[in-house]
């Protein structure tokens, strides 16, 4: 199996030579694995690649280790979404202060991303859901070392997310899902009727409230905190035709999945305690958002969000 890496995309195909061929723009690797069936897709600048293996048990650990030294070699970024099912998923590197930018404001739409950040996250997983990975380029910034263009000539806040779209760029997470799922093609994510509306958005404007509940009490009585996921546990008893917020998968699922992913194993590992606890609809969600696909391939280490966590809120001022 070869796979041709060029500088902002991947391309890849199947083959039973074992080469490395290299030229000035571009390398070939060769991975040797038993049986060899490859899917994939080329994608365009900042765009994702999917690859799926198939192959045996006895094969596994040999398949990661050169499909590892691989990626390493052409520098992307890979998430491991379930190694025992062969899906590997390959996203663009973050841009730095040395990148150069993108093409700017030449009618492709592009959004402006860190993979470690929950606001951007709910943007992504909105992209996702709506199968808009073809219509919206991701281009994810280090936010440890940001390129100065990207406040200079992208967003003047220097802020993720952000999505550059018809010759403007707009910020602000909670808004840019909204406007994604209005102006973009995809089933829609956000209710018509009047009564579910005024509902998702009083859940809407809840989130910044429960963020701020549940880390206050990072360094505190931590049972404290409980009060936030009871609200969310009463009102995930308003529909009964789902797991989800309104019964249904929504744009208030997104909003809250990010938070949840990290609050969870967080608080399980420090405080030691289980937010599911006591919790059955709370727990169903989770469940049924673990299953969305554009979640998925959005979501992180979970042992990397609880170490990040700690460094931000529980090191010593």
């Amino acid at each position: 199996m070869n796979i041709h890496c060029h500088h902002f995309g991947i391309m890849a195909i199947s083959s039973s030579s074992s080469s490395l061929v290299t030229n000035n723009n571009s390398s070939l690797f060769s991975v040797s694995a038993r049986p060899q069936i490859l899917v994939t897709s080329s994608l365009p600048f900042m765009s994702t690649t999917s690859i799926h293996f198939h192959y045996s048990p006895h094969n596994k650990l040999h398949l990661r280790q050169r499909f590892n030294s691989v990626t390493k070699s052409c520098d992307v970024r890979v998430t491991t979404l379930a190694i025992s099912t062969g899906v590997q998923q390959v996203l663009p590197p973050p841009l730095t202060s040395t990148s150069p930018p993108p093409s700017l404001f030449d009618g492709t739409t592009r959004l402006y991303i860190s993979y470690k950040c929950p606001y951007a996250q709910r943007v992504w997983i909105t992209r996702n859901t709506k199968g808009l990975q073809d219509k919206i380029q991701l281009v994810p910034i280090d936010l440890q070392d940001r390129p100065s263009w990207y406040k200079d000539k992208v967003h003047p806040t220097n802020k993720v997310p952000s999505l550059e779209h018809n010759n403007e760029v707009r910020g602000e997470s909670l808004d840019l899902i909204k406007y994604i799922d209005t102006h973009f093609e995809g089933p829609s994510l956000y209710p018509s009727g009047h009564d579910d509306k005024e509902f998702a958005e009083e859940l809407l404007s809840y989130t910044d409230t429960f963020y701020k509940t549940v880390v206050s009490y990072f360094k505190g009585d931590v049972t404290e905190a409980g009060t936030a996921f009871d609200y969310l546990e009463t009102v995930l008893s308003k529909y009964d035709h789902g797991p989800f917020f309104l019964g249904q998968f929504s744009l208030v699922d997104i909003a809250y999945a990010p938070f949840m992913e990290r609050f969870q194993p967080f608080l399980m590992d420090v405080k030691n305690y289980d937010i599911t606890v006591g919790r059955p609809r709370l727990t169903a969600w989770i469940e049924g958002i673990n299953n969305i696909e554009g979640y998925k391939i959005t979501r992180s280490d979970p042992k990397e969000l609880v170490e990040s966590y700690k460094k931000r809120f529980l090191a010593n001022p």
